[in-house]
């Protein structure tokens, strides 16, 4: 394994990648999933989903190339700022927005799909995630969106930590609006670099599952974005070895790796935690 990452670039690229996400998704997983927003990640997805699909119908269309990340950064960013319109219009169900969008998601995927000749093995790709797929070119959008993640996360950690408990209190003293519209800004961003590593379809249990393991482990946050992080980040690295060696997508021996940990997190705890978890270091 250590040959081939010397040896060929897409390698070392992949795992360069794969440490950079096993760090982000986890880590904006911590606010979403106390949000109580774990679906807004398959919303998002979906709608990345349709943005890849779009990319591709355009290059066949115009008959030059167009990089497929690209359009689904767009298309995730522009769904992550409808959601945020859809929850000031339904105040009193404001969890409409998430599966409103991600019906129109999955409805221009289909679409744009069909329009492009239906799958093939790019799109296979960036669903499921692949090894050989990531490129110079996508270690720079990653580590543009890792440097602007953490900068967002360390400069707004206590107006994000305020928000994530109860939206209604950040409100009364007075944390402006707009942080909340970049947290789903950050998500959107964070989705669109997952997605050559882990796949479109599994980068929301990239964000989530790590986070519903940590819970079991700790009762601090602070502790809870740490051991998010270390799981995340040890499912990617053992995911990536292991579909190297049998050939296969990525995207899925990471989620199995982190279902197994969940599992081993719950049984683990569940004797121990009977009334949920506490977060008592802020």
């Amino acid at each position: 394994m250590t040959e081939a990452i010397i040896e060929f670039d897409f390698i070392r690229y992949s795992f360069f990648a794969g440490i950079l996400i096993g760090i982000l998704a986890p880590l904006i997983g911590t606010f979403i999933v106390v949000r109580r927003l774990s679906l807004i990640a398959d919303a998002l997805s979906h709608v990345t989903l349709g943005g890849i699909a779009f990319g591709m119908l355009l290059t066949k269309v115009l008959a030059f190339t167009i990089n497929p990340v690209w359009t689904g950064i767009l298309f995730s960013v522009t769904g992550s700022l409808l959601i945020e319109k859809l929850r000031g219009v339904y105040k009193h169900y404001q969890e409409l927005a998430i599966p409103i969008i991600m019906s129109l998601g999955i409805g221009l995927s289909v679409i744009f799909i069909s329009f492009a000749n239906g799958f093939n093995q790019d799109l296979f790709g960036y669903l499921f995630g692949s090894i050989s797929a990531v490129t110079f070119n996508d270690i720079l959008v990653i580590t543009s969106i890792f440097i602007l993640v953490l900068l967002f996360i360390g400069l707004l950690y206590k107006e994000l930590f305020i928000l994530s408990f109860d939206e209604e209190y950040a409100s009364i003293i007075g944390v402006p609006k707009y942080v909340h519209l970049l947290f789903m800004l950050m998500v959107a961003l964070v989705i669109s670099a997952s997605m050559r590593v882990v796949g479109i379809l599994l980068v929301s249990s990239l964000i989530t599952l790590p986070v519903a393991s940590a819970m079991r482990l700790t009762r601090s946050y602070k502790a809870l974005m740490l051991w998010s992080v270390i799981i995340g980040e040890m499912s990617v690295i053992i995911g990536l070895i292991t579909a190297y060696y049998l050939d296969i997508s990525p995207g899925g021996v990471i989620v199995m790796l982190l279902v197994v940990i969940l599992i081993g997190s719950i049984m683990i705890k569940k004797n121990k935690e009977k009334g949920g978890v506490i977060y008592e270091d802020r």
